[in-house]
């Protein structure tokens, strides 16, 4: 799915390298944890930090670990019978959320007792698609490559990005089509699905909630940035924010909610978006690298990007959008998780894999403190 070290993204990060210093090696922590790291949470409570990871391809289900804020230690070791990916939380149930991306589930994990609370199947023809994968890997060259994309083309929307609103306990997850997006809308307690959404375009993976407006927003590869109102349970507007008939993949989604601000990471073009939430306009393009995943820091006004084909993370200041920093955390930075608590930022970093060549290490989580 990824190209890497593209000259454009080569040129973004070498020009920032010149400009910015590098981060001080005693701001980081950096472990590994597992094969397969995917996507965290911060659970305040415990000051801890759980992590998806899907294991190796041959294992049955994943790992959820929890590990020390501080330390990056691990503290527990929870066995999924899905592989998980996405991540989500509710800090006010103690409940942490992760997504099936290969077998089309939700899962719900008491990060209390450390143990699977329940399981959803939002997908349930998904087994099928995991058959499909296996079979991928064997083709080779042109009739491989339309084969493997026809094959895309008809698998069931795939769980990617997930988030949580507290005060109605519901989850929102991304169902990631090539044709037909969807949202899946879940009872948070009973893990229940309450409804489903489609016509969200093609490969809808951003994802980001502000409850207290009622406004969820999503955006895919179409170029589009779409905004859902979740009381009334309706699309509420979708404007093309980028037109300019290049390839665009709008991955993910960081909101500054007081400042109305939409930041919007790229992982086909080196720029980051920031769009004003109340109109879905652009209103700056940041020069960046591609990007797969944002983070806004509404007590820094800061803004985190991972780069993860040019193999590093940016810090980016809110106000002027200036690059403060860039931290090299080769080889694949692919995602972020903030601690407020501790002011420290967390990646989780890919090692090099691919269809045929399995990681041959662990993947790594990194702390990074922003004292």
């Amino acid at each position: 799915m990824y190209t890497r070290f593209p000259a454009k993204t080569v040129l973004a990060l070498l020009l920032s390298s010149v400009a910015i210093s590098g981060f001080a090696e005693s701001n980081l922590i950096r472990k590994p944890v597992a094969v397969g790291a995917y996507e965290m949470v911060y659970d305040q409570g415990h000051h801890s930090l759980f992590i998806a990871t899907t294991q190796n391809r041959n294992e049955e289900g994943g790992v959820v670990y929890e590990l020390d804020a501080k330390t990056l230690e691990v503290i527990k070791a929870i066995k999924t019978a899905q592989k998980p990916f996405g991540a989500a939380i509710n800090n006010r149930t103690h409940t942490a959320y992760f997504g099936g991306s290969i077998d089309g589930s939700l899962i719900a994990v008491d990060m209390d007792s450390g143990k699977v609370k329940n399981t959803l199947t939002l997908v349930p023809q998904s087994h099928a698609r995991e058959k499909a994968a296996g079979e991928h890997a064997v083709l080779a060259g042109k009739k491989g490559a339309d084969e493997m994309k026809k094959r895309d083309d008809h698998r069931p929307p795939a769980p990617r990005e997930l988030t949580v609103d507290e005060q109605t306990n519901t989850v929102y997850v991304s169902g990631v089509n090539r044709d037909d997006s969807v949202l899946w809308i879940v009872d948070g307690d009973s893990l229940t699905l309450k409804s489903t959404l489609h016509g969200l375009g093609k490969l809808n993976t951003g994802l980001a909630l502000d409850s207290s407006s009622h406004r969820l927003y999503t955006s895919n590869a179409d170029g589009e940035f779409i905004t859902f109102d979740t009381q009334a349970g309706k699309i509420l507007s979708r404007t093309k924010i980028v037109d300019d008939g290049q390839e665009h993949l709008l991955m993910n989604i960081a909101l500054d909610k007081k400042g109305h601000r939409a930041f919007i990471a790229d992982n086909k073009a080196a720029t980051l978006l920031v769009v004003n939430t109340d109109n879905g306009k652009v209103t700056h393009r940041i020069n960046a690298p591609e990007s797969l995943s944002v983070l806004f820091n509404p007590q820094r006004n800061e803004i985190y990007a991972a780069h993860r084909n040019a193999g590093g993370v940016s810090i980016i200041d809110g106000n002027s959008y200036k690059l403060l920093n860039t931290i090299q955390l080769p080889v694949h930075p692919n995602s972020l998780a903030l601690a407020p608590q501790e002011n420290a930022l967390f990646v989780s970093v890919k090692q090099e894999a691919g269809h045929g060549k399995p990681a041959s290490a662990p993947d790594d989580i990194v702390r990074i403190s922003l004292n």
